[in-house]
């Protein structure tokens, strides 16, 4: 795949849309470079928007290649900025900045997100764009809950919305207008001093021009990047992802890119997926994919060790395969036996919950964790495992760490693939490869001699079995289930 993204591709494998109408809005995320968590954001906010219906998007992570290219960003009605160059100048070279603002000044429209206002000092053109920067003297409080007042309840971005109250996330204060642009104020926040902010109300949303473009920009959805912290345990940064999946947040990202793109709002008040789920395509069915959920039918799967479908813990809701929490049930076993094979599903977890994708397993034992490597399944918000790198949703369970913070919070939908070829595991997580090791490898023998695996003989000796949805006791939902052989 190029370096441009297609969201369809990395979020909705196995789903189609719905009939909307009219024809969806191309979008385009920028990204690539951050200094906060861009490999969560980027994805995030391409899903909020493909899931609406009323876009497709790709994703660039590497602006200053895609950009550059005049004509191919000519076809984007919309840009939604998710990067800066804080601390580290990026610029992006004069091909690819001249070619922007050109689509700008053209009447492509703009949605500049957080950070996105940190980047580029001494950018005129961008800084006319944007208004308000992160500039000298900028600074923003505790990360914590507040409310957002509409200032302009009238405007068709957020018209009809809400009250809005009780949002976590920072808030920026004292932005700057390097260049004195004028801007139409939507929304504001008061920046309490007792969480460290100048006691003013501060901007929260506006509107720009620029040329025949029309631009919106937020301070709002902040996300920074947990990682180890060299002792063994996880450095946290998951309380942050509620910023941009406040359903609140996620209608106004939606509506503001509407508006930015047409001038009008036809996006209802609030968000929903209005996606189809569980399909296959032609062209997919004729790349080897076949589905294990259609959503209707459990008929791929039964119980492990069992010769039916459980008849308590598991059932059909929401177009999902979905276990209650402590419903019993155990765990699920595919029909048929793989080998080599790419698997894919979406999942979502419950507050707290803990579930895992075991795959060649085999039935010789209590339990498919026996012989199944397993790619884990969390709520790393609030589990304890989400506090060790190594037990982390997308991991290798408890042998390999992932090499992104790309999970996302409970009732959250992720996307999850597994690459499994010979010795050779591939995890990929929301868009991104986090774990990629060899088990004939001295550092896949490493890592599992100190795991909890040595006591386990025949852990990941099977070169092939069933695939294995995990019942930890947990709320966990699976959806978009679909697998191809690759021998």
């Amino acid at each position: 795949m190029s370096n441009i993204q297609a969201a369809a591709v990395l979020f909705c494998s196995a789903c189609t849309m719905t009939a909307f109408g009219a024809e969806p809005i191309p979008a385009l995320v920028v990204t690539g470079f951050n200094n906060h968590n861009w490999k969560y954001t980027s994805r995030f906010h391409a899903d909020t928007l493909a899931a609406t219906g009323k876009f497709t998007v790709d994703i660039t992570d590497t602006p200053e290649t895609t950009l550059a290219d005049a004509k191919a960003i000519a076809k984007y009605r919309i840009f939604i900025l998710d990067f800066n160059d804080f601390g580290k100048p990026h610029r992006l070279g004069a091909a690819a900045e001249e070619a922007f603002v050109k689509a700008i000044s053209d009447g492509a429209g703009v949605v500049a997100v957080h950070s996105a206002n940190n980047a580029f000092d001494g950018w005129k053109q961008y800084e006319q764009m944007l208004g308000l920067m992160w500039r000298e003297g900028t600074g923003h409080g505790q990360f914590h809950a507040f409310d957002i007042q509409w200032v302009d309840a009238k405007h068709p971005i957020v018209s009809g919305l809400p009250v809005w109250t009780g949002h976590n996330d920072e808030l920026y204060h004292k932005l700057v207008n390097t260049q004195k642009s004028e801007f139409h104020l939507l929304a504001q926040a008061m920046s309490s001093k007792e969480k460290g902010g100048t006691g003013n109300n501060e901007p929260m949303a506006f509107t720009l021009e620029f040329g025949k473009g029309r631009i919106f920009a937020t301070p709002l959805g902040h996300v920074w990047e947990g990682k180890p912290d060299g002792k063994g345990t996880w450095s946290s940064c998951d309380s942050q992802k509620a910023s941009i999946s406040d359903p609140q947040f996620k209608i106004l990202l939606c509506r503001a890119a509407e508006w930015a793109a047409t001038g009008a709002v036809t996006l209802p008040t609030a968000w929903a997926d209005l996606r189809a789920h569980n399909t296959l395509s032609a062209a997919d069915a004729a790349a080897g994919w076949t589905l294990l959920f259609d959503g209707k039918t459990t008929s791929a799967w039964r119980g492990y060790k069992q010769d039916k479908f459980p008849d308590k813990g598991w059932i059909i809701k929401d177009d999902a395969l979905f276990h209650t929490a402590q419903g019993g049930g155990g765990d699920l076993c595919s029909i048929d036996e793989y080998s080599d094979f790419e698997f894919e599903c979406e999942w979502r977890v419950g507050v707290g919950g803990n579930s895992g994708v075991m795959y060649r397993c085999t039935e010789d034992h209590n339990f498919p964790w026996e012989t199944g490597p397993e790619m884990q399944i969390l709520d790393d918000g609030v589990h304890a495992d989400g506090k060790k790198p190594k037990t982390r949703a997308g991991t290798l369970y408890d042998i390999i760490a992932c090499n992104a913070d790309v999970s996302r919070p409970a009732g959250e939908w992720n996307k999850a693939r597994a690459v499994v070829k010979g010795t050779h595991i591939q995890h990929y997580l929301n868009g991104f490869k986090v774990v990629d090791v060899d088990t004939a490898s001295d550092e896949y023998k490493a890592a599992l001699a100190a795991s909890k695996w040595p006591g386990m003989p025949d852990f990941n000796t099977r070169k092939q079995g069933h695939i294995c949805l995990q019942d930890h006791g947990d709320e966990v939902a699976f959806r978009n289930i679909r697998v191809r052989k690759l021998n």
